[in-house]
């Protein structure tokens, strides 16, 4: 066998060295695409289909949060890795379609707050549904970030053919104009834009009442859960024994009122009887395993609420098939 000869070997060397510091040639740089997906989740709880809808979020300082100590709080909070002043927190409105009527539950917040929020229909679109195909508006209570979503910035109603429902106490305490002009001027924001979004609902004989548990549809059960607002409202729906129920704001912060649902709120108009709720309530869904949703946790804001000793846990929605099937097979 011959062996190569050194002016060989110098050659291939060469050529390899030659090659290892050409300038390599790559494909064009991908930018990023820098939109995030559609914010909508679908859920199917007996044969009705519930869609949560994400109209956008805020930015909630954690010195809103009452009752424990700020040193507490930010511990709770860094435990979820959360180590920001403040707490992004979502604005969840949602569809329910039981097959005979279409009902949105809260609106979000509209333009209310700025760029942050505003993305309800845009994301309704995106889901497969229309403003224009909604019969029913059931709010949970008329706070900013529930109602404003139902107006557009010209003040005109951007559902044409809703019927939006609410309770009285709720109902007559923002709507009543002799109350609000007897407020410091700082404190009529509220009642303002409550009345400036259900305005054209008002003029059009659109915007009705009810008073707990009695309710204009059959499909839903009401429950009364003041102290958020003096008429805040859950909104419950039970199909093939699936129920999921429609809390509102009887929570703001995973990291912090689940193990201790005793903080409020600054924006509690009655602290110790929102904590009273929200400990009766949960107390409840931990023990029948319905399906929750919430107005102001992480999006989807769907999920179940567990317990271990005293403490109440989250347990989000996890992502998959609209039906999940009986015979996924068990790997071993």
């Amino acid at each position: 066998m011959s062996l190569p000869k050194p002016k060989m070997l110098a050659t291939s060397a060469l050529l390899w060295t030659l090659a290892a510091i050409a300038p390599q040639v790559f494909a064009e740089p991908t930018p990023p695409i820098g939109t995030q997906a559609p914010g909508y989740f679908r859920l199917a709880v007996g044969d009705y289909e519930v869609t949560a809808l994400f109209d956008g979020y805020n930015d909630l300082s954690s010195d809103l949060l009452l009752n424990i100590g700020q040193a507490k709080i930010r511990e709770l909070l860094a435990q979820q890795a959360i180590k920001s002043p403040n707490v992004q927190t979502s604005f969840n409105a949602f569809l329910i379609n039981t097959g005979d009527h279409l009902i949105l539950v809260d609106t979000g917040a509209g333009r209310c707050i700025g760029d942050t929020a505003g993305n309800l229909l845009a994301n309704m679109h995106a889901a497969g549904y229309a403003p224009e195909q909604i019969d029913t508006i059931f709010l949970t209570h008329m706070h900013l970030d529930h109602v404003c979503g139902l107006v557009g910035s010209d003040g005109k109603a951007l559902f044409p053919k809703a019927l939006v429902y609410a309770s009285k106490g709720e109902a007559d305490y923002w709507l009543d104009e002799a109350r609000e002009a007897k407020l410091p001027e700082k404190a009529r924001e509220g009642f303002e834009i409550a009345q400036h979004s259900l305005a054209p609902y008002r003029a059009e004989g659109r915007l009705k009442t009810f008073v707990p548990p009695a309710s204009p549809l059959p499909e839903v059960q009401i429950q009364s859960v003041p102290g958020h607002t003096p008429g805040s409202a859950a909104y419950s729906f039970t199909s093939k024994g699936q129920r999921i129920v429609f809390i509102g704001d009887l929570i703001h912060n995973a990291a912090v009122q689940f193990s201790h649902p005793e903080v409020a709120i600054k924006f509690d108009s009655d602290p110790k009887e929102a904590v009273s709720s929200r400990e009766s309530e949960f107390a409840k869904l931990a023990k029948d395993g319905s399906w929750v949703a919430a107005a102001h946790l992480p999006f989807p804001g769907v999920g179940h609420i567990t317990t271990e000793g005293k403490n109440f846990h989250w347990v989000p929605a996890a992502y998959g098939p609209y039906h999940r099937p009986d015979n996924v097979p068990l790997l071993k």
